[in-house]
């Protein structure tokens, strides 16, 4: 096995052995792990503490920057939505992952999946509904400030 999927792995063993789910991450640049995380849900009330979220914000701090983009990913399990996107953001262009969300269902953690499947839908066919509520000028349009400070 890899050593860093190796670490990923042995961080998600020690997760679950102190209460918290099977999830562990590992954030490798240049063949050395820049950081590291486990879910921490059991820990704190916040759904975003995901192993690879924490991983990509303890980098990004450590770092001073948001792009991650010479940098790999190492997931126990395959990254959710939530993760996933934020390594869109983050820039990083590489993820091993050792269990699916197919794996992951098996145990009763198959939200992923669920999410995966309701992204595909359209907007109003979702589990989540989206209502557009425009601004329409009752307070000055914060996209239009965006694009002009640029230009300042």
């Amino acid at each position: 096995m890899n050593p860093f999927m190796k670490k990923a792995v042995q961080l998600a063993i020690e997760n679950v052995e102190q209460g918290g789910q099977p999830f562990g991450a590992v954030l490798v640049r240049k063949d050395e792990i820049i950081s590291e995380g486990v879910n921490e849900l059991h820990q704190n009330y916040d759904v975003s503490g995901h192993a690879e979220l924490l991983a990509i914000r303890r980098a990004q701090a450590s770092l001073k920057t948001h792009d991650l983009s010479d940098c790999v990913m190492y997931a126990s399990g395959e990254p959710c939505p939530m993760c996933l996107t934020a390594m869109y953001f983050a820039g990083i262009k590489t993820v091993y992952y050792s269990a699916s969300i197919d794996d992951a269902e098996k145990v009763g953690l198959g939200k992923s999946k669920m999410i995966y499947h309701d992204l595909k839908k359209n907007r109003e066919d979702r589990e989540i509904k989206m209502i557009y509520m425009p601004n329409e000028g009752a307070l000055p349009d914060p996209m239009e400030k965006w694009a002009r400070k640029g230009n300042e």
